[in-house]
């Protein structure tokens, strides 16, 4: 594993959100999105950046940069999210939170709404997903207000 990935892993098992929901609600994916709203409404953008920029749920800045000026030490790991809602639609943005690794095996970024073929789950996380759907949504809203100007 790399030390990149090792150092997501012990961040999210100190400080991250996981836990936070019991049961995950049923998703399909077409092709590279997952289409429908995973709680059947739209996410808040507002909480949404909040989640993205909170050092202690989504981590988002850990590895990501953007456009949050008031924001100190931003990632450079992985792509700026600046235009993210440029670059991918809303479905391909959930399946990237929800599970990443479905689009590429070898990212460094959590699957975010994925409980199964995980390595090295610590016992207190197994079978719980590190944000939940309506935080999901929120994120996913908010990446998408990120467009190029």
């Amino acid at each position: 594993m790399r030390l990149a990935a090792r150092i997501a892993v012990v961040m999210f098992a100190l400080f991250g959100g996981a836990g936070q929901a019991d049961e995950l609600r049923p998703y399909r994916i077409d092709g590279n999105a997952i289409a429908a709203s995973l709680t059947g409404v739209p996410g808040d953008p507002v909480r949404g950046r909040e989640i993205v920029i909170t050092r202690t749920v989504g981590l988002c800045l850990l590895c990501h940069s953007g456009p949050f000026p008031e924001e100190r030490f931003q990632g450079n790991l992985a792509p700026d999210l600046k235009g993210a809602g440029s670059r991918w639609s809303v479905g391909e943005l959930r399946l990237r939170m929800a599970d990443s690794h479905r689009l590429n095996p070898d990212t460094i970024m959590p699957a975010y709404y994925a409980v199964d073929g995980l390595n090295r789950v610590a016992p207190a996380f197994r079978g719980k997903p590190l944000l939940t759907a309506e935080q999901i949504e929120d994120v996913v809203a908010f990446l998408a207000t990120l467009r190029d100007r």
